[in-house]
C-alpha cells in the first residue's frame, strides 16, 4: 500500500471518529460512522489473501447493518420526539435498538461474533486500530446516551461478554483470537458501568486503550501470532518477554498492576448500586480470563531447547515499528494503580 493511500485511509479513520464524537445530529453521527467502516475495509484487506477478504467482507457486513440500526433508532425517534438530537433519545424502542447497534459496532455478546473472525483475517498492525481506535466513535454515542439507554439489557450483555470472553479465549492459541476475547470482556466490563458511573466508564476506556496498545505493540516487536512464538521469545528477547508478561497480568486485572483499578472501581460501584449478582458474575468472570493471560504469559517466560524452534531465520529480521507510543503507554499499563484513591 503507497503512503499516499496509507494517509488517506489514516486520515479517514481519524475525521469519522472525530466527526461521530463531535456531532449532536445523528445524522452525522452516521456518517463518520460510515467513514470509519469505509476506511478499515482496505486496510483489512490489503494483504490479497482469502482470508483478510473474507475478514473484510464480515467486517462490512457487520458494520453496514449496525450503522442501519443506529440510523433506523434514530430516525424512529425523530418520528416519535420530533428531533434528531442525540442527548434527546427518550423512546424506549428508540433506544433499545440503538443498544444493539452499538453492541453489534462493539463487538459486545451475543453480537461479537465477528471480531475474533476479523482479528485473525487481519494484519496485527490492522487488528491493534480495530481493537484500539474503532471502539471510539460507538463508546462516545454511549457516553452521550448514557441517561437513557435501558440498564437491564446492558447488565445482561455485560455478563455475558465477560463469561464468554473468558470462556471462549481458554480454547485458542493464536493471540490475535486471545486480543479479540480479551477486548469481548473488557467491553463487557464497560457495558456494566455505563449507566451507572459514566466516569468509570472513561477511565475504563483509556486505561483498555492503553493496555490493549501496548500488548500489541510487544507481538509486533516479538512477532508472535501464536502462543509458540511467545514460547521461543524469551531466548532472543527477555527483556520484552518480561514487559509482555506484565502488559498481559495487567490486562488481566492482576494487583498491583494498572488494570486491576477499573475492576475494582466496577465492582465497588455496583455494590454499592445494589447490583451484587452482577458484581459476583463479572468477578468470577475476570479469573477465567486471567487464567488464559497466566498461560500465554507463563509460556512466553519459558525457555525451550534451540532445536524446537521450527524457523531458522525468525529473529534475523525483526520489524522495526516507531516505538515511541510504546515507551508512553507501556509505563501506565503497569504503574498506574497508585493514583487510585485520588481518583476515588
Amino acid at each position: 500500500m503507497s503512503p499516499t493511500t496509507t494517509t488517506i485511509l489514516i486520515s479517514s479513520l481519524a475525521t469519522g471518529t472525530i466527526i461521530t464524537a463531535s456531532s449532536h445530529h445523528w445524522l452525522m453521527a452516521w456518517v463518520g460512522l460510515e467513514m470509519n467502516t469505509l476506511a478499515i475495509i482496505p486496510m483489512i484487506s490489503k494483504q490479497h489473501h482469502p482470508r483478510a477478504t473474507e475478514a473484510a467482507t464480515k467486517y462490512f457486513l457487520t458494520q453496514a447493518a449496525a450503522s442501519a440500526t443506529i440510523l433506523f433508532s434514530s430516525t424512529t425517534n425523530a418520528w416519535q420526539t420530533g428531533t434528531w438530537d442525540i442527548m434527546n433519545m427518550t423512546n424506549p424502542t428508540a433506544n433499545m435498538l440503538l443498544t444493539m447497534a452499538i453492541a453489534m459496532k462493539l463487538g459486545l455478546a451475543p453480537m461479537h461474533f465477528w471480531l475474533p473472525e476479523v482479528l485473525q483475517g487481519s494484519t496485527i498492525e490492522t487488528a491493534l486500530i480495530i481493537t484500539t481506535w474503532q471502539k471510539l466513535a460507538p463508546m462516545a454515542l454511549i457516553f452521550m446516551t448514557s441517561n437513557t439507554l435501558p440498564t437491564t439489557a446492558l447488565l445482561t450483555m455485560a455478563m455475558i461478554s465477560t463469561l464468554l470472553g473468558g470462556w471462549a479465549g481458554l480454547n485458542q492459541t493464536q493471540t490475535r483470537k486471545i486480543m479479540a476475547y480479551s477486548s469481548i470482556a473488557h467491553l463487557g466490563w464497560m457495558a456494566a458501568i455505563t449507566t451507572i458511573m459514566p466516569n468509570i466508564l472513561t477511565l475504563n476506556l483509556v486505561l483498555y486503550l492503553t493496555m490493549t496498545t501496548s500488548m500489541f505493540y510487544m507481538l509486533i516487536l516479538l512477532n508472535s501470532k501464536n502462543i509458540k512464538d511467545m514460547a521461543t521469545s524469551s531466548t532472543t528477547s527477555p527483556t520484552t518477554t518480561t514487559l509482555a508478561m506484565l502488559t498481559l497480568l495487567s490486562l488481566g486485572g492482576l494487583p498491583p498492576l494498572t488494570g486491576f483499578m477499573p475492576k475494582w472501581l466496577i465492582i465497588e460501584e455496583l455494590t454499592t448500586q445494589n447490583f451484587t449478582t452482577t458484581a459476583t458474575i463479572l468477578a468470577l468472570s475476570a479469573l477465567l480470563s486471567l487464567f488464559f493471560y497466566l498461560r500465554l504469559s507463563y509460556s512466553s517466560t519459558i525457555t525451550l531447547a534451540p532445536n524446537t524452534t521450527t524457523t531458522k531465520h525468525k529473529w534475523r529480521f525483526k520489524p522495526t515499528i516507531n516505538t515511541t507510543l510504546l515507551t508512553t503507554t507501556l509505563p501506565m499499563s503497569l504503574l498506574m494503580l497508585p493514583i487510585t484513591p485520588m481518583i476515588c
